[in-house]
């Protein structure tokens, strides 16, 4: 009840017709979370300092604007970089040659769907070969469905949509839900140009329809068994309704037959205020319109779709932009604090925009050759890469109350308990036993919960980015996440609490982690 609530809430207007925000909800219940009270205890002697971690309190309000924008990588990533931008991050071009300065704050995008944001310490007036890199990378794509290239055909008098399914999603949860598109498109400009665009269709347009009982009197027996190329085709409209935009005239050769139909072109042009014909090339996502909300009798969980992994890639990217907030939050900092959000790690990471290219490693050289300026020492890419550290943050699984036997038994992470550090000793996730002490050593100095999760050894186990990252240029790497129940469904839940203390644990690595590294001795 307290999910719908505050979804009607969030769909109310003002007097000015705009609608209300869940941040400012929020404010208005008082339902932020106070600052955590954060300890400055050393790690071995009371002579080192460990900077202490400010924070802005509860992060929830923003996170559910940022989800509710973030229908697509592409929006998510647009959103990240207004929030640079106004945070007073300077926008670089991967095309153009570098001119970086100690204490600037930068970033990049490739492709829209993937982005690289970094600090530089201003301790680095005269660059120190060697300083490393504080790294947390999240993605920023989930399981869902895409339109094919060629997305019309038409059913017992229904206008339906092809899709193709992205990623390992619970596809039975798309089915019976208000869905429309979002993504981007290739616009012709008036001067000849082709411009980028993102699209996003707020209202309800399609449906993927269930088979009623009646036609399936075994479905609650035998279980819901979709075809996935035959069953989970969504519906636009009824035939009748493209008869309107046809044109007059049609050419009987089939290779006339638009890829998509007219209808839905239509709509695109609409919400892009741009005639049909300049629409060059689409490609778009289908997405749930139910806004991301409070849920809950204490309003104590997220309800919402994405979570995995956009919750992950908002807490990243908010701890660094507060992180250097002011210059002097930079003004004793020796590394390089960075944050990578990338693209398709739902489909193994393997393209231009994912975490199997060298998009982070390239932007660490680049930013170590250009602080070096004209005298760059022997290895100081490599050198630097030993000196920095990894976290590879995405959701972690919760114990299921109704599936407890799916966890090992003393390894079942919570909601509202803290970051979920992820082992696997056959290299699924990246974790070793120093980087889980390092990552747990900051958590411990400033009072943040942990829990630690191993998957059963007679069940497969995920991965991610982690082992990607890690052995592709060999950095220290740990994997952990915020836990999560209903993992790749449409809908998905976490705590509340769980991302106000991930964003406090990735502030108190970038702020903190320079002085408990330097205390570790290993291989020396």
């Amino acid at each position: 009840m307290a999910a719908t609530t505050l979804t009607r809430l969030q769909l109310l207007h003002s007097p000015s017709s705009t609608i209300i925000r869940p941040s400012l909800i929020l404010s208005k219940f008082h339902l932020h979370h106070p600052p955590r009270k954060l300890s400055t205890t050393p790690l071995c002697s009371t002579s080192d300092h460990i900077p202490q971690v400010k924070t802005k309190g509860s992060i929830i309000g923003d996170l559910l604007d940022y989800l509710n924008e973030s229908w697509t990588p592409f929006h998510a990533t647009a959103e990240a970089k207004r929030h640079l931008i106004a945070a007073g991050f300077h926008l670089l071009n991967e095309n153009d040659e570098w001119e970086l300065k100690p204490g600037g704050r930068y970033f990049f995008t490739r492709n829209m769907s993937c982005l690289v944001a970094f600090a530089i310490g201003d301790k680095m007036c005269k660059y120190s070969v060697g300083s490393g890199f504080h790294i947390v990378a999240a993605h920023t794509d989930s399981p869902c469905l895409k339109l094919k290239p060629k997305s019309a055909s038409s059913k017992s008098g229904y206008l339906m949509v092809n899709v193709q399914t992205y990623g390992g999603g619970l596809w039975h949860t798309w089915f019976d839900r208000d869905l429309s598109v979002a993504g981007r498109v290739i616009v012709r400009g008036s001067d000849g140009s082709f411009l980028h665009k993102l699209v996003k269709v707020k209202r309800p347009l399609l449906r993927v329809p269930t088979l009623a009982i009646h036609l399936d009197r075994n479905v609650n027996k035998d279980g819901f068994k979709p075809n996935l190329e035959t069953h989970l085709i969504p519906l636009l409209a009824t035939k009748q309704e493209e008869a309107s935009l046809e044109p007059k005239e049609k050419s009987n050769a089939s290779s006339s037959k638009p890829a998509h139909h007219s209808l839905l072109m239509q709509i695109l042009s609409e919400e892009l205020s741009c005639d049909i014909d300049d629409i060059i090339s689409i490609e778009l996502n289908i997405c749930d319109t139910q806004p991301s909300c409070l849920g809950g009798a204490n309003n104590e969980f997220i309800f919402s779709g994405r979570l995995d992994n956009l919750a992950s890639s908002y807490c990243a990217l908010r701890a660094l932009i507060d992180s250097c907030e002011s210059p002097a939050d930079l003004s004793n900092e020796h590394a390089v604090r960075m944050v990578a959000l990338f693209d398709n790690e739902e489909v193994g990471s393997d393209s231009c925009q994912g975490a199997g290219a060298p998009t982070m490693f390239q932007s660490i050289r680049r930013i170590v050759g250009s602080l070096a300026h004209e005298y760059v020492g022997e290895n100081a890419f490599e050198r630097a890469i030993r000196q920095s550290f990894l976290v590879s943050a995405d959701m972690a699984h919760g114990v299921h109350p109704n599936f407890t036997e799916k966890h090992e038994e003393h390894h079942r992470p919570e909601m509202h308990k803290g970051l979920v550090i992820k082992h696997n000793a056959n290299q699924r996730y990246a974790t070793s036993g120093l980087t889980a002490f390092l990552f747990k050593e900051i958590a411990k100095i400033h009072n943040l919960p942990t829990q630690e999760f191993v998957v059963r050894n007679d069940m497969g186990c995920g991965s991610t980015i982690g082992p990607i990252l890690a052995s592709g240029v060999g950095i220290r790497t740990v994997d952990c996440g915020i836990p999560q129940l209903s993992m790749h469904s449409v809908r998905e839940i976490c705590g509340k609490e769980d991302i106000d203390i991930a964003y406090q644990h990735f502030m108190a690595f970038y702020q903190s982690f320079s002085s408990i590294d330097r205390k570790l001795h290993v291989d020396y």
